[in-house]
């Protein structure tokens, strides 16, 4: 429909496989099978539910009629109860014992934790796919010399694949935190009302264990090993702030990574994938403007963001529950897991398709050598018979000399000339040039690039072996 708001998250950004997640179809099949869980769950712990019930339950989970649900949430208000509703319709023998002895919160916060589990295993599988892109990227160009920066100023060099490991490690990062949300994954339950679980003990006749055991059971019925130990009526929405944590770390990265590349474009030495069709710029035919990252910087700053909103209403809650999380939630938590599924994509795609222009990058590399190379060459003058201060004072004066030549007069760099003219070095400009070999300058970049493939990625890899491969499609 053209003329009712759409998320650009649905519509032009995050994949098909993260919006199904978040999708009505997901949710509300979740809360049918959560009742299913309850009702088996109650039924092996001795309450007179009958497998006729069960079955009947059971085959109408994925059938959803939703018309039924929402006219009857305009009469009630109420979500969950128009579902409980519209269920017992298709399952009359079953409608007594719909959501026995439950809370709201027992369909809505476990779905909750349930969805975002999945999502997260999604995120999880697109970074390992990232890292492992992103380490193709480091080993094929671990020794191509390039100038390294610091405050964007040329500083001493690097390589090409040595720079990408930091991206790398950043990513890597972010894994581990992952993999540690998820290690400690968990339901909430059947608490009740007030996380005590009256309504269960009654039903249950006084007999705690049998309360204790159903929380076991539903956990493990949902593919979960354990619930939370104590709850007011909710799960701990500290939760939600620690899902989107992770998600924002993700995003940091990936905007790191993002501005990286377009500084990199900006020098024409690395170039974001561009296609033979793409329009730049609509008045500036010639532009290859960086799209794409620039596009992860965007959605990924709003991830950043958006985590700050279940920090606070894990703040904000009172004693057992308000409600005044519900509308937040429901906007916050989905839109963050969209937004990184379309920020990796992006950085799988971008990465798949980077462009380097070696030749530019060595041309910028030896137009400022010279000024590294003085230490080097300091230390030859050295050994030949050279004052060190002397040497020193002079290098520093002509490295004055030739900067001010290149930026007011627009001249080449002459510091090698200067520096052969003068005999207090004894060196000529052929021995000088000898010494303004790329490679000679990166110290263990090359090294570090395979020993941090080797040690740090490839057992990742292995790790993820049945993840990889990916295909992520970006819409526009």
């Amino acid at each position: 429909m053209n003329n009712t708001y759409e998320s650009p998250l649905n519509s032009r950004y995050a994949s098909k496989e993260m919006q199904y997640i978040f999708s009505p179809d997901k949710k509300f099949t979740t809360w049918r099978r959560l009742w299913v869980a309850l009702a088996e769950s109650e039924k092996e712990l001795g309450l007179n539910i009958t497998d006729e019930q069960l079955d009947e339950m059971k085959q109408h989970i994925d059938d959803i009629n939703y018309d039924v649900a929402r006219e009857q949430e305009k009469k009630v208000r109420h979500d969950v109860m128009s579902h409980v509703y519209a269920y017992g319709v298709q399952c009359p023998k079953a409608k007594p014992i719909i959501h026995l002895g439950a809370t709201s919160c027992y369909v809505g916060d476990n779905t909750d934790i349930i969805i975002m589990t999945e999502a997260m295993r999604l995120i999880r599988k697109k970074l390992v796919n990232a890292i492992a892109q992103l380490s193709k990227f480091a080993e094929a160009n671990k020794d191509l010399p390039t100038l390294a920066f610091t405050h964007f100023q040329p500083a001493q060099p690097t390589t090409v694949g040595k720079r990408a490991t930091l991206w790398l490690q950043d990513l890597l990062m972010d894994l581990e935190v992952v993999e540690e949300q998820l290690s400690k994954a968990k339901l909430l339950g059947s608490k009740g009302t007030t996380g005590t679980q009256a309504s269960f003990l009654e039903l249950f006749d006084g007999d705690h264990e049998k309360c204790k055991l159903l929380d076991k059971k539903i956990a493990e019925k949902m593919g979960y090993e354990t619930c939370f130990a104590v709850s007011g009526q909710t799960y701990p929405r500290k939760l939600d702030y620690q899902m989107l944590s992770c998600l924002s770390g993700i995003a940091q990265s990936a905007y790191k990574f993002s501005n990286d590349i377009r500084l990199l474009q900006h020098l024409k030495q690395i170039e974001e994938p561009f296609e033979k069709s793409q329009i730049g710029s609509s008045a500036m035919a010639y532009k290859r403007n960086p799209m794409r990252t620039e596009r992860i910087g965007s959605l990924a700053r709003y991830v950043i963001v958006d985590a700050l909103n279940p920090a606070i209403t894990a703040s904000t809650q009172w004693f057992e529950r308000t409600l005044d999380d519900s509308a937040n939630k429901r906007i916050s938590v989905p839109e963050a897991f969209l937004a990184v599924d379309a920020i990796l994509s992006l950085y799988i795609n971008v990465v798949d398709g980077l462009v380097v222009y070696p030749k530019v990058i060595h041309q910028q590399f030896m137009r400022e050598i010279p000024f590294m190379a003085t230490e080097n060459i300091m230390m030859d003058a050295v050994k030949r018979g050279g004052d060190r201060q002397e040497l020193h004072e002079k290098i520093r004066v002509y490295s004055m000399e030739a900067g001010c030549r290149v930026k007011q007069e627009g001249e080449e760099n002459n510091l090698l000339e200067l520096i052969a003219e003068d005999e207090a070095f004894g060196m000529t400009i052929g021995e000088l040039r000898e010494l303004m070999k790329p490679e000679n300058y990166v110290g263990r970049s090359s090294e570090q690039v395979v020993d941090f493939i080797n040690d740090e990625i490839k057992p990742v890899l292995e790790r993820y072996r049945d993840e990889l491969g990916v295909n992520v499609e970006i819409s526009v």
